[in-house]
C-alpha cells in the first residue's frame, strides 16, 4: 500500500541532499529531454511537469523546448523553493499536491513526469485523465521504473513497490494514446558499503517504501545480508530500471 503522507514527508527531508545524491535520476531526467528534442515538434506552448523534484528535467526543458507556461506540480511544498527564479518570471506556477487527485489546467501540449508515476496508486487512471488535458496532437511523456529497480534492496528486505513491465505500460497506454518511442536500461551504481546504499536511499526520498524505524539489528542484518549477496569484494551494487515512454494523444 502506498503512503502519499509517508512519502511527502521523506522527500520533503531529502530537498537539500537531492541534488547531491541522486545521481541516476539526474541521468534519467537528461536522457528524456534528449528523448524530448528529438521527437516533439516546436513551439510547444503550454507544458505541464507532474513530479518537478528540484528541477533535473525542468531547467532542461526550459533552455531546449522554451514554453510559453510551465506549470510544476511535486507533491511537496518544499520543492518550489527550487524554483525562484523561475516562479518570477510570469510564465511558471507551482501547484503543489498530490497529481492522482489534484486539478491540472488543460490545454496542454505536453504533459511530461520524470521519476514519480511509480508512487502512484494507479497510474492506469493517470493515462487516461493525461488524455483529457493535453491539446489535440499533445504529448504525454514519462519515465517510470521497471520490475529490476532496486533489486537488490528488495531481495535482501522483501519488500518494495509493484514496478510494471514496459509492456504493461504500452498496453495501458495504447488506449488513448499512439507509442512514438519507447527505451529502458539499466544504470548501475556503486557504493562502498550497503550501509552507504542505506544513505543514498535515504537521501533522495526512496526509502519511503518503509515505514517502520530501523533498529540496530535491522541495520546489522540488511548490512550482512546485503553485503553475501551483492559484493564483489571492494564494493556493493544498486540497480535502477528506468523505463522511457514518448506517446502522442489520438486523434
Amino acid at each position: 500500500m502506498i503512503n502519499k503522507q509517508l512519502i511527502t514527508r521523506r522527500f520533503s527531508r531529502a530537498v537539500e541532499s537531492y541534488n547531491r545524491e541522486a545521481l541516476a535520476q539526474k541521468q534519467i531526467a537528461y536522457r528524456m529531454s534528449d528523448m524530448l528534442n528529438h521527437y516533439l515538434p516546436r513551439p510547444c506552448g503550454q507544458i505541464l511537469e507532474i513530479g518537478s523534484g528540484t528541477g533535473f528535467l525542468t531547467r532542461r526543458l526550459m533552455e531546449t523546448l522554451h514554453p510559453e507556461k510551465l506549470v510544476l506540480n511535486d507533491i511537496c511544498q518544499e520543492m518550489s523553493t527550487c524554483f525562484t527564479d523561475l516562479l518570477g518570471n510570469g510564465r511558471t506556477t507551482f501547484l503543489a499536491g498530490d497529481a492522482e487527485s489534484l486539478p491540472f489546467p488543460k490545454g496542454q501540449d505536453l504533459i511530461v513526469s520524470c521519476s514519480a508515476l511509480q508512487w502512484f496508486v494507479s497510474p492506469e487512471l493517470f493515462f487516461e485523465r493525461c488524455n483529457t488535458l493535453l491539446k489535440q496532437k499533445g504529448y504525454f511523456a514519462f519515465t517510470t521504473f521497471g520490475r529490476d529497480n532496486l533489486k537488490e534492496v528488495a531481495s535482501v528486505t522483501g519488500s518494495g513497490l509493484h514496478y510494471r513491465s514496459l509492456e504493461e505500460l504500452e498496453e495501458a497506454l495504447r488506449i488513448h494514446y499512439e507509442i512514438v518511442k519507447t527505451h529502458e536500461e539499466r544504470i548501475c551504481l556503486t557504493f562502498g558499503t550497503p550501509l552507504e546504499v542505506l544513505y543514498h536511499l535515504k537521501h533522495t526520498g526512496v526509502a519511503a517504501v518503509r515505514q517502520q524505524a530501523w533498529t540496530k539489528r535491522d541495520l546489522q542484518d540488511f548490512c550482512d545480508k546485503y553485503a553475501r549477496l551483492f559484493s564483489d569484494g571492494h564494493s556493493v551494487t544498486l540497480t535502477y530500471h528506468p523505463i522511457y515512454i514518448i506517446a502522442k494523444k489520438r486523434q
